[in-house]
């Protein structure tokens, strides 16, 4: 990645991305429990930086993080100091939020980090950051300001996604994947990233109008029916802010979400890529659901600290979100599993446990958290995607006087 692609990728990311506005600040950051940005990620970070402040940006400020000392952390310090955090994070960040500036995470980790670490060390590490920057990530749902997250390469990240491929060459692969699936091969980025989001903008417009007051799941594993509340929204590729402005959360973006009804989730699914969950891969796994409500955990890896994150709180044990995505996407195609959220969910339709998106649900950004509840939105420090779709993949909608009318065939749009 030269210095002239890695600025069209900083311009994409601040343009379309972001859309930072004259006047904001910027806060970049990574994997909060990691303590910051990988410092692998530094050429991406200047050349953002660059870019902000040519948009106009007053202050761009970069929370740095060093995976090795996470690993010092694991490796010294006491056993029962795990459920601690930092006392001055979650409070800059929800002020940060608050006053209207503008967040940029970078994905620049090793999936394997803390594959040897202790289980319960890991999944206590887990809670505690998800519960202390709980504040934070309800400003997000409720698009309090603009945020996206976008990727660089780490070497450790690179070897785990391109085993095949010499050493050497393994971070120019992964560059070399980001680069296309984020359009930076395409002659004007900028124009092919408005054309993808008009194109998401129509399929949500169309899923808005029906309104649908289920969607029903079926293949390999999966019978599963997911109810959707009244006022539900259908988003995909953009957002809007508090300030009225659009942006584009995640970059690379291939889906169309929503938020389920937290009670009304019932049947069986099953995981159709490992998830990297807090340095941790778990595999091949099913939940069941009643009433919403997971019942029951299978795992052939990683089980515990899936069973760990369902109980953090009682909403980490229902859904709050639900995506699909064609089979067919860019990054489907490439065959490839990057074990990491930000690519592999847009691969496969998926659902999310923990805490809804106030945006999903008509006027749900003003609600109070009793009254988002109690229209059907799931409440939780947690909110952790995962992947149920394939090229098996059929769904289907229920529309509100009870027809069945089919959504996805083997993983496609119908």
């Amino acid at each position: 990645m030269n210095d002239q692609k890695l600025q069209t990728y900083a311009e994409l990311t601040v343009r379309i991305g972001l859309n930072l506005q004259p006047g904001q600040r910027l806060l970049i950051v990574g994997p909060i429990a990691n303590g910051g940005t990988s410092l692998e990620a530094a050429p991406l970070v200047r050349h953002i930086t660059a870019a902000a402040y040519s948009a106009g940006a007053r202050l761009v400020e970069t929370l740095w993080g060093d995976e090795a000392l996470l690993a010092a952390r694991f490796a010294h310090a006491p056993r029962d100091s795990f459920d601690e955090f930092s006392e001055w994070l979650p409070r800059a960040l929800a002020e940060h939020v608050r006053g209207g500036h503008a967040v940029l995470s970078i994905y620049a980790n090793d999936p394997d980090q803390l594959k040897d670490a202790p289980p319960d060390l890991v999944a206590t590490l887990q809670n505690a950051t998800a519960r202390n920057v709980r504040p934070f990530r309800e400003h997000i749902s409720r698009n309090h300001t603009n945020w996206a997250v976008v990727a660089a390469p780490a070497a450790a990240w690179a070897a785990r996604v391109f085993p095949d491929v010499d050493p050497s060459q393994q971070v120019a692969y992964l560059w070399d994947a980001i680069s296309r699936l984020c359009r930076l091969d395409q002659p004007d980025p900028i124009l092919a990233w408005e054309t993808h989001l008009r194109d998401l903008a129509e399929r949500t417009d169309y899923l808005n109008r029906k309104q649908y007051t289920a969607l029903r799941y079926r293949a390999p594993g999966t019978e599963l029916t997911i109810g959707l509340p009244t006022g539900h929204q259908w988003v995909g590729g953009s957002s809007i802010n508090a300030a009225g402005f659009r942006f584009a959360p995640n970059l690379p973006t291939e889906e169309v979400f929503t938020m389920p009804h937290k009670d009304r989730v019932n049947g069986t699914l099953r995981s159709t890529k490992p998830l990297s969950y807090g340095g941790t891969l778990i595999e091949g796994f099913s939940l069941r659901f009643v009433d919403g409500r997971v019942v029951d955990v299978k795992a052939d890896r990683g089980e515990s600290v899936l069973r760990t994150l369902i109980a953090m709180d009682p909403g980490a044990a229902r859904l709050g979100e639900l995506a699909l995505v064609p089979h067919s996407s860019p990054i489907s195609q490439t065959g490839r599993l990057f074990y990491n959220t930000l690519f592999d969910e847009n691969a496969a339709s998926h659902v999310a446990l923990g805490a809804a998106y106030k945006f999903t649900l008509r006027g749900g950004e003003t609600m109070s958290e009793d009254e988002f509840e109690a229209a059907g939105g799931n409440r939780s420090a947690a909110h952790v995607d995962f992947m149920i779709g394939s090229g098996e993949l059929d769904v289907d909608g229920v529309l509100p006087d009870g027809t069945v009318e089919p959504l996805m065939r083997r993983g496609e749009w119908i």
